[in-house]
């Protein structure tokens, strides 16, 4: 067979075949996760939601509001695709290849393998599924926050990339693992009536519940007060709601959630104003020539603005031989 007639090792011919292998992936994995939910929701018998309640936790959510998460969650992803097949830009390009890449991919993949898994009632195999799938997720998201940061310049990369990466992390982590964890260790409980609540907290582990939710809020309130990110907050308080209103629910799982249904906007409220007049009384120092980059922060100051400094990338291997040669 004749070779190409195009050199596939310059780093140009790679990136594009890149993109057009996620061009074709990306899709069809998407395609992949929503019809196996779908039919692993609504035509299986028992259904994600009936293994909810055959086996009950103190931390189970309400299968309804979950629901409209998830399809939230793939709106986002169909924006996400649109952009990869209409993308122009080099650094909408560079994110969509280098700080997603294929991990999305993978992710949706896990994900239909989850809801099979979760309805055949595999727990222990549904665990560790939800344990690989946030950390692909959570190196996707770092990669991107890292690599690519989210800038005013580029709202779509923001909306599209950045919005619907984040909102999949928060699924597994604020609710999905926890929960596959708690069924697989045996922390659920049978209620003595349908619909009736047991009548002592220990025969549900409320007290586990409560340390789990607390943590796993902490944590998305400091990413929320630190970063100001708006997506983890509407994605926290969405899960929020959906396990305080899924009866009956233990005392202490149920304040905290409804807590931090209205601490996780108090906090991103907060962190808002302070980062809008924490700087009202800086001093402006007059610029001198040279004085453009900073290269050891990420970011400088003048006086009340901020300017963003251009953000690591990722080294290519001829750059590094180039280098040295």
């Amino acid at each position: 067979m004749d070779p190409l007639p195009i050199d596939t090792n310059h780093p140009s011919v790679r990136d594009f075949l890149s993109l057009v292998r996620l061009q074709v992936l990306t899709p069809l994995s998407l395609v992949i996760n929503m019809a196996t939910v779908l039919i692993c929701a609504t035509v299986v018998n028992p259904t994600i939601s009936q293994v909810m309640k055959i086996h009950p936790t103190s931390i189970t959510p309400n299968p309804y509001i979950l629901g409209l998460y998830v399809l939230a969650l793939y709106v986002g992803q169909i924006g996400y695709c649109t952009l990869l097949v209409a993308v122009t830009k080099v650094e909408t390009k560079d994110a969509l290849v280098k700080g997603v890449g294929l991990w999305l991919v993978f992710s949706n993949f896990v994900m239909a393998a989850w809801a099979i898994t979760w309805v055949l009632q595999w727990f222990l195999v549904a665990t560790i599924l939800q344990g690989v799938l946030l950390l692909l997720l959570l190196y996707s998201n770092i990669a991107l926050l890292i690599y690519h940061p989210p800038t005013s310049s580029r709202p779509f990369d923001t909306a599209l990339i950045h919005a619907p990466l984040r909102f999949f992390f928060v699924l597994p982590f604020s609710i999905l693992l926890p929960l596959s964890l708690f069924t697989t260790l045996g922390l659920t409980y049978t209620p003595e009536h349908p619909g009736a609540p047991p009548t002592h907290y220990s025969s549900w582990h409320a007290w586990i519940g409560f340390a789990v939710v607390s943590v796993t809020n902490v944590l998305g309130l400091v990413v929320i007060v630190l970063r100001r990110d708006v997506v983890w907050c509407i994605a926290a308080v969405w899960i929020c709601i959906s396990v305080w209103t899924q009866h009956p629910k233990p005392n202490p799982v149920y304040v905290t959630e409804l807590g931090c249904t209205l601490l996780h906007p108090l906090g991103l409220l907060a962190s808002v104003l302070y980062q809008k007049y924490s700087g009202s009384g800086s001093v402006s120092l007059p610029e001198r020539d040279g004085d453009e980059e900073h290269p050891g922060l990420y970011r400088h100051y003048r006086g009340n603005r901020t300017q963003d400094l251009p953000a690591p990338r990722e080294v290519e291997d001829g750059e590094v031989w180039a280098a040295h040669g």
